[in-house]
């Protein structure tokens, strides 16, 4: 029988192919967003302490209950926002699940969801597998935040809702509260739907400070918020997430949450939980990225290379128009054939627009390997 594929236009993932790249030319790989840090010891051995407690069976559908109200408590603390943890919280494996139920649940056959080019590249597959329609606007240099005006001319009788991430891959960008008071008023007025990707919550620099999405009054009601623990504690490869949603939005949420993995890893689970007791173990993470980013910029002052220091996440932006007439995609082959250093291309983040002449360096490494990186591109 002829298999017809719901993605069939869909490429394999940048990510994949950089790294797979990177492997088979011995390159250093800056590109695919994980750190190569040790996870902190006392994680590990709480882990390993709930696996000898017994802790190795299904965890509860929506979480267990100590992970939950730890969440609760931190975003309380650093968004003054509450979630109630019995009914508007819920633990994933991984954001991208999160992303992918949040949008199983959200959108109908037909529905057009809005988002923003360059955009992470899983979040229109997850709309067109359910039958809805990406609806592509385009973040502008330099600053790289949505333009109202174009947002609220893009919205039609089939808008669903809107996909937004802050801190932003690849760009670095943050929303600010006037972003959020433009988005509430176009959601409120159009009974618009959000999904918040906001994975790199704890990573933002200059003393500036995330502001969650759902921390806006009008917006909370509305708005799906997906985070995870694995860019904050280094732990990319235990994929746990979570979900903070109001209780009617959390409700959908879970129904389809129970049919694609029903629970998430039981010992990770109440391992996050007693570590994030010790708030230091997630607020001094800024200051941890904010020395890499800063390490980045200036080993990078020298070369061919033009930047803007990113205002959040673990990647930076690299400027080539001065050197290199081709594509992204064509500069990121010939660094790592020629220059031994893999990074990722912008192209892949963009299907509407034209990618500016920008690739993605990932910071979250150490300084030797960054270094070692940074010879590489100096190099061009």
């Amino acid at each position: 029988m002829a298999f017809e594929s719901k993605l069939a236009n869909t490429e394999a993932s940048i990510f994949g192919v950089m790294s797979q790249m990177a492997a088979e030319h011995g390159a250093i790989n800056l590109s695919q967003g994980f750190p190569n840090f040790d996870v902190a010891p006392e994680l590990i051995d709480l882990v390993s302490h709930y696996m000898k407690e017994g802790k190795n069976q299904y965890a509860p559908m929506p979480g267990v209950p100590e992970l939950r109200q730890a969440i609760s408590k931190k975003h309380l603390q650093c968004q003054d926002t509450f979630y109630n943890p019995d009914s508007e919280i819920t633990i994933t494996a991984g954001a991208t699940q999160a992303l992918a139920a949040a949008i199983a649940a959200l959108v109908h056959p037909g529905d057009e969801i809005i988002v923003f080019e360059p955009t992470y590249d899983a979040y229109v597959p997850l709309i067109e597998v359910q039958g809805g329609k990406a609806v592509a606007l385009e973040l502008k240099a330099p600053n790289f935040l949505p333009d109202w005006k174009e947002v609220e001319d893009a919205v039609s009788p089939r808008t669903r809702g809107i996909i937004l991430n802050t801190p932003h891959n690849p760009c670095g960008a943050v929303l600010t509260e006037n972003d959020l008071n433009e988005l509430a008023a176009i959601a409120k007025k159009h009974d618009l739907y959000v999904i918040s990707d906001e994975v790199y919550e704890h990573i933002v620099f200059d003393d500036k400070k995330h502001i969650s999405v759902g921390s806006h009054e009008e917006l909370k009601k509305r708005t799906f918020v997906i985070s995870s623990f694995g860019k904050t504690f280094h732990t990319t490869g235990w994929k746990c997430g979570y979900c903070l949603a109001p209780e009617e939005l959390t409700w959908e949420f879970q129904r389809v949450h129970q049919f694609m993995v029903y629970s998430v890893n039981t010992p990770v689970q109440y391992a996050y939980a007693d570590y994030l007791s010790k708030e230091e173990n997630y607020l001094q993470v800024a200051a941890f990225y904010q020395e890499k980013r800063d390490f980045i910029t200036k080993e990078l002052k020298d070369s061919k290379f033009k930047l803007t220091p990113a205002v959040g996440s673990y990647f930076q932006l690299l400027d080539f128009s001065s050197f290199h007439q081709g594509s992204g995609m064509e500069l990121a082959e010939k660094l790592v054939r020629e220059n031994g250093v893999a990074l990722i291309p912008l192209e892949p983040f963009y299907s509407k627009f034209t990618a500016p002449k920008l690739i993605r360096i990932c910071f979250a490494k150490t300084n030797d390997v960054l270094k070692s990186g940074v010879q590489g591109l100096k190099m061009v």
